[in-house]
């Protein structure tokens, strides 16, 4: 059914009443010798009237037939991007990475932890708003060795983005061809599933996704 809006309500009760006094016009001249002139004069009142009212209910009836069409367009999802968890920075020595960021710039600091399936070591940094994940090479297969070898000094190495549906959101990207590092989410450093988005298919940035 097409949504009725009070304005639309209003011009059709117009129409009417003004049919109404046509009709009573006509009962009451009926036979008269002016009868047929002023009928005339009475269908042009009461069609220009109406015309009137369609025109201004024109607007209103594009509007909605518009945010009906917009909300059609919408593509559903059954999954949404949450805040940024973190930013993982790559590090040829953590000891002197760690204590550049607890005794040198004051931040909270935390111990280091081993991920032998991720092959890495790592350490987070609190920020308040987010955190730094410090990150070292653990295991000769670690993808942090090849990082490193590319970038002597170290640097930022990927971002991750939080997921309310981690098993939906993978899905979704390889139907939309985003290319996934993982067949099946791995536990990442806070104990929770992740996965990683290729590079190539985000602007050159390693994406993680972590269920929130």
């Amino acid at each position: 059914m097409f949504p009725c809006s009070q304005s639309t309500l209003s011009i059709v009760q117009g129409c009417a009443n003004d049919l109404a006094a046509l009709q009573t016009f006509i009962g009451e001249r009926a036979g008269t010798e002016t009868f047929s002139k002023a009928l005339c004069q009475c269908y042009s009142y009461f069609f220009s009237g109406l015309l009137s009212r369609l025109q201004t209910l024109a607007p209103t009836v594009r509007t909605l037939s518009s945010s009906k069409s917009f909300s059609q367009n919408i593509p559903s999802c059954l999954w949404k991007l949450g805040r940024l968890n973190h930013v993982a920075i790559a590090v040829p020595d953590l000891e002197k990475a760690q204590s550049l960021y607890k005794d040198v710039l004051g931040a909270q600091v935390s111990e280091t932890v081993a991920l032998p399936e991720h092959g890495v070591y790592t350490v987070f940094v609190e920020l308040g708003n987010t955190k730094l994940e410090l990150l070292h090479p653990l295991g000769e297969k670690s993808p942090i060795t090849s990082f490193l070898q590319k970038n002597k000094t170290g640097g930022m190495h990927h971002i991750c983005i939080e997921v309310d549906d981690i098993k939906a959101a993978m899905t979704e990207l390889k139907k939309k061809k985003i290319r996934i590092l993982s067949e099946e989410p791995k536990i990442g450093a806070h104990g929770k599933p992740v996965i990683f988005l290729h590079p190539k298919d985000c602007h050159g940035v390693l994406v993680e996704l972590e269920q929130a």
